[in-house]
C-alpha cells in the first residue's frame, strides 16, 4: 500500500487508518495479532483515543510496542478532551490530564497526531491553540487537530495561530462516509458527508487539510453484511439512529451492483469512494480480522471516477 505523509509531519503513514475500539488487554493476544497483521499489510497508522475502552486500548498499544520493539513504525492518532457525564473537558488542564495519561499508557514520549475528540465553543480558542503549542514544543506532540470540531471553528483556531506565530491544527476527524449521518450518534459527532457538508470539505481542500473520517462504513451499513431487513439485529443502536435510514440503503444497493460489476466486495466500494475524494479523505476503518484488513487494504488500491461516486450518491 502506497505511504502518505500528513501535513507537519515526515514520518510515512498508510492512507487507511486502523480503528482500535476492539483492541485491549483482556484480548491482548488477539489484539496483537491483528496489529501483527496490519503492519505486515502495510498498514501502519492508528486511531486511539483516551476514552476507548477505559483507557485499555492505549495501555494494549503501548504494550505490544514495548514488546515488539517497533514504536517507529507506527503513526500514532490519539485523541483527549472528550466530555464526560459532568462537563466538557477542553481546557488546558484536561488536554495536559489526558495527554499525559496517554503517553504513559503508550510507553512512548511522543504522540504523532493528537485530536481534540469533542470541542467546547465557551472556551477561548486562543488559550487552547497557545496549550497545544506548548505540548508541541515540549516534543509530546507532533502536530495537533480537531475530531467533530466544526471546521469554521478550526478556521478561527487557525487564524488566532497564524496571527499570534504558532502552530495550527493540520488535521480534521468528523463523520465522513458513502452513508449520510441523518441522526446523531452520540452527543456533540460532527458529519462532513452529503451535500450539507460540501462547504466543509470545499474549505478544507482549500487549506490541505486532510480529513480522518470515523464511521467510513456507516456504522456497518456498507459492512457487506446488512440488510434492510436484518439492520436492528447487526446494528447497534447509535449506527440505527444515525445511518439506517432509506437514503443510505439505497446507496448500500448501488454499491452492491457496482461491487458486482468491479469484482469487489461491498465495503471496499465504500472505502474506495472515501478514497476517491478531494480534498484527501482517509477512512478510519473498524477491522476484525485479517481479511477485513485485507480488504481494507486492496481498497486503497481502486480508484472510482467522478461519475461512479455520482452514481453512487444518487
Amino acid at each position: 500500500m502506497k505511504k502518505v505523509v500528513f501535513p507537519g509531519h515526515s514520518k510515512p503513514a498508510s492512507p487507511v487508518i486502523l480503528g482500535t475500539m476492539i483492541i485491549g488487554l483482556q484480548n491482548f493476544e488477539a489484539s496483537s495479532k491483528l496489529l501483527d497483521n496490519a503492519l505486515a499489510l502495510g498498514l501502519n497508522t492508528l486511531d486511539m483515543a483516551h476514552v476507548y475502552g477505559g483507557g485499555d486500548t492505549e495501555r494494549a498499544v503501548g504494550r505490544y510496542m514495548a514488546e515488539r520493539q517497533n514504536r517507529e513504525e507506527l503513526f500514532l492518532i490519539t485523541k483527549g478532551g472528550h466530555p464526560n457525564r459532568d462537563r466538557a473537558r477542553i481546557t488546558p488542564y484536561d488536554i495536559a490530564s489526558d495527554m499525559m495519561d496517554s503517553l504513559a499508557r503508550l510507553q512512548t514520549d511522543y504522540i504523532d497526531l493528537y485530536l481534540l475528540h469533542r470541542d467546547d465553543t465557551s472556551q477561548p480558542v486562543g488559550l487552547i491553540i497557545e496549550a497545544l503549542n506548548r505540548h508541541k514544543k515540549a516534543g509530546r506532540i507532533r502536530a495537533f487537530g480537531g475530531s467533530n470540531w466544526s471546521y469554521e471553528r478550526i478556521a478561527e483556531a487557525n487564524a488566532y495561530a497564524s496571527a499570534h506565530g504558532l502552530a495550527g491544527m493540520t488535521a480534521t476527524s468528523p463523520n465522513f462516509s458513502l452513508c449520510e449521518q441523518v441522526g446523531v450518534p452520540w452527543p456533540g459527532c460532527m458529519s462532513v458527508s452529503g451535500a450539507a457538508g460540501r462547504e466543509a470539505r470545499e474549505w478544507y481542500a482549500a487549506q490541505g487539510i486532510p480529513i480522518m473520517a470515523y464511521s467510513s462504513l456507516g456504522g456497518g451499513v456498507l459492512s457487506g453484511r446488512v440488510t434492510r431487513e436484518n439492520y436492528a439485529e447487526l446494528l447497534g443502536q447509535p449506527a440505527i439512529n444515525a445511518y439506517a435510514h432509506e437514503v443510505n440503503f439505497a446507496r448500500l444497493d448501488r454499491a452492491g451492483e457496482l461491487a458486482a460489476h468491479k469484482g469487489l466486495t461491498v465495503p471496499q466500494i465504500g472505502l474506495a469512494y472515501i478514497l476517491s475524494q478531494t480534498p484527501p479523505v482517509y477512512p478510519i476503518v473498524g477491522a476484525a480480522d485479517g481479511e477485513e484488513l485485507r480488504q481494507a487494504v486492496e481498497a486503497a488500491g481502486v480508484a472510482l471516477t467522478a461519475d461512479e461516486c455520482g452514481w453512487l450518491e444518487g
